[in-house]
């Protein structure tokens, strides 16, 4: 079990971190809890945004999946809110929000190499280590959908697990051509973000703005617990 002073209170976002050049003992997994030095980036205007040391990097601990996500749910279901009206009318730029209805999942085609705006959105994300220079996907992953307060959004899907889930099935592949891979590619990630998501799991979207463009959201990480079926059992008939 988690400690009281180990769990998160806000979302923060800390960059850049190396995670390529860091000590083998420093490469900590998905859902970590770490420790680490950090201090406010004061070139980012955003509140959640922080520097960090990262050779000051420590594994704490691993938050895994038993008793249906329970631990992952204790630390990220308090920092719910109800809309991105709700994130910007509090003055954030990151939050998570469940979706009152997900409309459907698409993808749209884009180019294939970067151009000088994406690459520039690419950096404000900060979501990547510098020096890394990244395979462009021409497909973009969204989800239309409503939130609670009954605006309807179409987001683009920027989560890094996605993305590589699409790279991996594009290089997997046991098709012939790269045209044959990349619909093969395209199809298993509908087959995620579609048929077991939407149907399967308790889907929640992280989602944050651009540096320069406070107002412009978009779903950087998704949290998908599975969907819980309460039945109530007799011991007789």
């Amino acid at each position: 079990m988690l400690n009281d002073s180990e769990k998160p209170i806000e979302w923060i976002r800390i960059y850049p971190i190396r995670f390529r050049s860091l000590d083998l003992d420093k490469r900590y997994p998905r859902w970590s809890i770490i420790s680490a030095e950090i201090e406010k980036n004061t070139k980012d205007y955003r509140e959640e945004s922080f520097r960090i040391n990262d050779s000051s990097i420590n594994i704490i601990i691993n938050i895994d999946t038993k008793y249906n996500w329970k631990e992952r749910k204790s630390l990220i279901l308090p920092l719910e809110f109800n809309s991105v009206s709700e994130i910007i009318n509090n003055g954030k730029s990151l939050g998570i929000i469940k979706p009152q209805s997900i409309r459907k999942y698409f993808y749209r085609k884009t180019s294939r190499e970067w151009s000088t705006r994406q690459q520039a959105i690419q950096d404000q994300l900060d979501l990547f280590e510098p020096s890394v220079e990244l395979d462009k996907i021409p497909f973009q992953f969204c989800y239309d959908f409503l939130a609670k307060d009954g605006r309807s959004h179409k987001y683009s899907i920027n989560d890094w697990e996605i993305m590589q889930l699409y790279r991996n099935c594009r290089n997997n592949s046991d098709k012939f051509t790269h045209e044959e891979k990349e619909k093969d590619a395209l199809e298993k990630v509908r087959q995620k973000l579609e048929d077991d998501f939407l149907n399967n799991k308790d889907l929640y979207f992280i989602v944050g703005n651009l540096k320069n463009h406070k107002n412009t959201f978009m779903i950087i990480g998704l949290f998908y617990p599975p969907k819980l079926e309460f039945e109530q059992l007799s011991l007789f008939n």
